[in-house]
């Protein structure tokens, strides 16, 4: 009888183990958990539909301090365009729930894609938080770069300078393009893993 309870009570804790560590954060290396969400212009995009090619998961805030550092100077236009360039498939992704800092609509979003001249290849719209959370995308910029296997071979920071100031973009180190130019030469990614700073990201 003790036997049983004992085992019972094990099982109860492994269960209980596996579905806390169900949504496990993606990990460099590993395959980077497939989705599909709305766009901006209202089509379905998913991930896995990418497959063959180099992709990138930027999470946004347009209210967020540290996202408009990189979208009104310009940076992070330049760096979507020089790389959508190469053919690389740029993801921008709002999680913020609806009530929240930087919620937006479709029309919304397709309003402040226009508007800040984004050369992302889609904005999609996760309100639920679902797919942030299945990244545990923690911050506004959080930046994931997938290669053409379907693996995650970098993900955090946009760069090494976790400030709101402008200036201080000119002499960052952009992890984000660095993980790109070495993984598309072939190279292995030296910084696969930064911790990300900005916004949190706005859950529910």
């Amino acid at each position: 009888m003790k036997t049983g309870i004992k085992g019972s009570f094990l099982s109860l804790i492994l269960l209980t183990g596996l579905q806390l560590g169900a949504v496990a954060a993606p990990q460099p290396g590993q395959p980077a958990p497939d989705f599909t969400l709305p766009s901006s212009q209202g089509n379905p995009v998913t991930l896995s539909s990418f497959k063959g090619k180099y992709v990138v998961l930027e999470w946004t805030n347009h209210e967020c301090p540290f996202v408009r550092k990189h979208y009104d100077s310009g940076n992070m236009q330049k760096l979507q365009k020089t790389y959508t360039d190469k053919g690389v498939i740029w993801l921008t992704i709002n999680s913020s729930a609806e009530g929240k800092e930087g919620y937006v609509t479709a029309k919304q979003a397709e309003d402040n894609r226009a508007s800040d001249k984004s050369n992302a290849t889609a904005v999609l719209l996760d309100p639920e938080g679902k797919v942030g959370h299945l990244y545990q995308a923690k911050t506004t910029p959080h930046m994931f770069v997938i290669n053409p296997a379907g693996q995650v071979v970098y993900m955090g920071a946009i760069d090494n300078r976790p400030t709101v100031d402008q200036a201080d973009i000119a002499g960052a180190k952009n992890y984000v393009a660095l993980a790109l130019d070495q993984v598309m030469a072939g190279k292995p990614v030296a910084e696969s893993a930064t911790k990300p700073y900005g916004c949190s990201v706005k859950y529910h």
